[in-house]
């Protein structure tokens, strides 16, 4: 089920932050409307979460299905506890990891709409530690519910422009707070049973970081999602995500010969820069091989060559764990067929 389709809006105009356009825009979310907002993790779609006309504005500009639920953000504990019930494994998560890239999974209160959490009794509540976002909603004084700025499904965007490219003829106001810093997603993590954590969404805050400030272990959620037309109980859960209109294929380690001598219509994406071999086909994630850079280049260079049109794009997966598992996560499922 999706909300009724609008007419595109005028095209998108992106706002330097100035304090005069920060409390136009503030305004904007108060009375219900679309304001694009940077965040830490990826720019985000924001609007007044307790507002269901609100949000339901949010799913028809992305054209995302009702079933896949809105990440809340909020501002303070006190905004937090009058939306979700929260438990003590919430509490010591906020006090290590927020303001910042965790997303927890918390029973709902009833102020909620249905249309934010896809009518499970549950929400995805967040508090990023982005200085423009805080000062953006502590002048709108709500709490916003903000998925990521882009065509439901497509590569998320990490500037301005790539949200005006995307929806830039369904929304009337873009926030430009500059490249976003880290460039995937935040983590999520289901604290709903303190007692059994799991990691729904790999992000910047790793399992094993989760697991020291917990105590405990934290499970690993399935890696398969229920169908879209069923709720899912966190974003990011489908299989086939975060992609590229160009086919995408994985590798472990990608064949340099291979690479060097295949048909240049095909893009080679390197975790790290190989030496001695290049061409207008070779790319690399980071120069040096460090994550940090490879998470924050990730979603802009996808952009990149889908905009290229090569005919496919080999990419090779993230060595090791923690910020890793992350871009391997959004590779995974950028490159699934399903």
């Amino acid at each position: 089920m999706r909300p009724k389709k609008s007419k595109p809006h005028a095209r998108a105009r992106i706002y330097r932050a100035t304090p005069n356009n920060l409390r136009r825009l503030a305004a904007v979310l108060r009375r219900g409307g679309l304001v694009a907002v940077p965040t830490e993790t990826v720019y985000g779609l924001a609007a007044h979460a307790l507002d269901a006309d609100a949000c339901a504005r949010i799913f028809v500009a992305k054209g995302r299905p009702t079933s896949d639920p809105l990440i809340v953000h909020v501002g303070g504990w006190r905004e937090l506890k009058a939306i979700a019930e929260t438990n003590a494994a919430a509490r010591t998560l906020a006090r290590a990891f927020w303001p910042g890239p965790l997303t927890m999974i918390l029973p709902r209160k009833s102020v909620v709409p249905d249309i934010v959490s896809a009518g499970l009794p549950s929400v995805a509540v967040r508090m990023p530690r982005h200085a423009l976002f805080r000062r953006l909603q502590r002048l709108a004084g709500i709490p916003l519910a903000a998925p990521s700025a882009n065509p439901f499904g497509y590569v998320s965007p990490t500037t301005a422009q790539h949200v005006r490219d995307g929806l830039g003829d369904m929304i009337g106001h873009i926030l430009d707070g500059g490249p976003t810093a880290i460039g995937v997603e935040s983590t999520i993590v289901d604290i709903r049973d303190p007692q059994r954590p799991r990691l729904l969404r790999p992000g910047a805050i790793t399992r094993a970081a989760l697991e020291k400030a917990l105590g405990r272990r934290v499970s690993e959620g399935a890696r398969h999602a229920t169908p879209a037309t069923q709720a899912q109980l966190a974003p990011g859960m489908l299989s086939r995500h975060y992609s590229p209109r160009t086919p995408v294929e994985l590798h472990a380690a990608i064949d340099r010969r291979r690479a060097a001598f295949t048909d240049t219509t095909e893009a080679w994406l390197f975790f790290a820069r190989p030496t001695g071999l290049a061409g207008k086909n070779i790319f690399a994630l980071t120069p040096t091989g460090r994550a940090t850079v490879a998470a924050r280049r990730l979603f802009g260079t996808l952009r990149a060559l889908d905009a290229q049109q090569f005919t496919r794009i080999h990419v090779e997966l993230a060595p090791g764990s923690g910020l890793a598992d992350a871009i391997n996560d959004r590779l995974r499922r950028a490159a699934s067929k399903r």
